[in-house]
């Protein structure tokens, strides 16, 4: 995404019994206001109704505004605060993905506590099936812009050129999804 003059939010999540109680507006509302204190031009985040990222119905309640959308059910919502143009996704996730070839490439950050054993278990279904298997880690922004085949920068799992997920998969679903049930 190209957000340079925006604070990007990565994640947000509140879970269980705090769910429903204002927490998420709040901790939003306190991103908008270090944004504002840092003379941004807004806040963006980005948003799937799939599995592992915040749905746009929190953001919307709170101002945030849908300004792109990227395949399969991703969402860029921003939270404007000065004028000027929107951040955007790229175009070209497909040929994105394509680059990383045969076999399977796990790609993260480590910004989630669960992303290792997300990679883990990956890694070990894909042992399991003799497949060729790679984990690429993300460091930099920069290589989360330049590489990451999906808007969601922090996880992504290739297969065979291909993006098949970017969340947290077990070793059954992994295998079915490429079509090697245990």
């Amino acid at each position: 995404m190209k957000a340079k003059s925006h604070m990007v939010i990565h994640c947000l999540w509140v879970v269980g019994k705090s769910k429903g109680k204002g927490f998420g507006a709040a901790l939003l509302d306190e991103c908008v206001q270090d944004a504002r204190k840092a003379g941004m031009a807004g806040v963006a985040m980005v948003t799937s109704e799939g599995n592992w990222l915040a749905g746009r119905k929190l953001l919307e309640h709170v101002g945030f505004k849908a300004v792109d959308t990227a395949p399969p059910s991703f969402t860029l919502m921003v939270k404007k605060l000065k004028p000027g143009p929107a951040p955007s996704f790229p175009r070209d996730w497909a040929a994105r993905a394509a680059r990383f070839g045969r076999g399977l490439t796990i790609l993260r950050t480590d910004q989630c506590p669960y992303l290792p054993d997300a990679a883990r278990i990956l890694l070990a279904a894909a042992a399991s099936k003799k497949l060729k298997a790679r984990v690429i880690e993300f460091r930099t922004a920069a290589d989360v812009q330049a590489l990451s085949p999906s808007p969601y920068g922090v996880f992504n799992i290739v297969y065979d050129g291909r993006l098949l997920g970017y969340h947290y998969l077990l070793e059954e679903a992994f295998l079915g999804l490429i079509g090697r049930n245990p």
